[in-house]
């Protein structure tokens, strides 16, 4: 990792709930050092003094970094960088797609798992080769380090239209969005993607079984997975934080 940006490092203004600010200023950091995965940060008493806070506030920092799965806390070692995607967003925008995120996910089990029931009773072999080039697509993204997003979204995409239910396709894709939201946050959970690829191999061999019963409960298992994101495991606290002086 280069030398700190002393931009990302100039010392904050005092603020409520300054830990915030500092999970912020850490994700500058990030970025303008182009940290990787595995890159560790400066000491806590390091951070500290560039920006002008107490140590208590970097500590809160990174104890709410490690609970959204940014950051390793390693005792006697020190912390380091575990994944970059949405490293430095508001606390503000966390808290908001924290709370619409079970929404999201209940929505998505109640219609994808219908789709894929139903995908496999309909489904016709231009349906199957679909699915099977959207896995491919998936484990040429992961294979050059990628998460496979796209491949993941071509995949149940294919499911949905060969579910042959305009109305549950209209709503699907209604949903496209925040459905997007999802899987770039399960994604993005360290050793998810070959998870992810094998789970929407299960549910092909399904589909291809034409077995609705497989396929529908295959798709379940795979959302139950999806749903397990550290976002939903980090409790945000709601009392106001005044940083304690440094």
């Amino acid at each position: 990792m280069g030398a700190p940006s002393t931009a990302a490092l100039r010392p904050l203004e005092r603020s409520r709930r300054l830990y915030e600010d500092v999970g912020e200023r850490l994700g500058l950091l990030v970025r303008e050092s182009s940290m990787a995965p595995g890159d560790q940060f400066p000491s806590e008493r390091d951070l500290a003094q560039r920006l002008q806070v107490s140590r208590t506030s970097v500590r809160q920092s990174f104890v709410v970094l490690q609970a959204l799965g940014f950051v390793d806390v390693r005792h006697g070692e020190g912390v380091f960088l575990r994944r970059t995607r949405g490293f430095g967003e508001s606390f503000a925008k966390l808290i908001e797609r924290r709370r619409r995120l079970p929404d999201v996910l209940e929505a998505r089990e109640a219609l994808e798992v219908k789709l894929a029931e139903l995908a496999a009773t309909h489904r016709g072999d231009a349906d199957l080769a679909a699915m099977r080039a959207a896995l491919s697509m998936m484990e040429r993204e992961i294979g050059a380090g990628g998460l496979g997003i796209e491949g993941d979204s071509a995949f149940h995409h294919a499911i949905a239209l060969a579910a042959r239910n305009q109305v549950l396709l209209h709503l699907i894709d209604a949903m496209a969005e925040v459905i997007q939201e999802s899987r770039v946050e399960s994604l993005s959970e360290p050793g998810r993607p070959p998870r992810s690829l094998a789970a929407h191999t299960r549910i092909l061999s399904a589909i291809e079984s034409r077995s609705a019963q497989l396929a529908a409960e295959a798709m379940r298992q795979h959302l139950r997975v999806v749903a397990d994101v550290s976002l939903l495991r980090w409790q945000p606290e709601t009392s106001d934080d005044v940083d304690a002086g440094s």
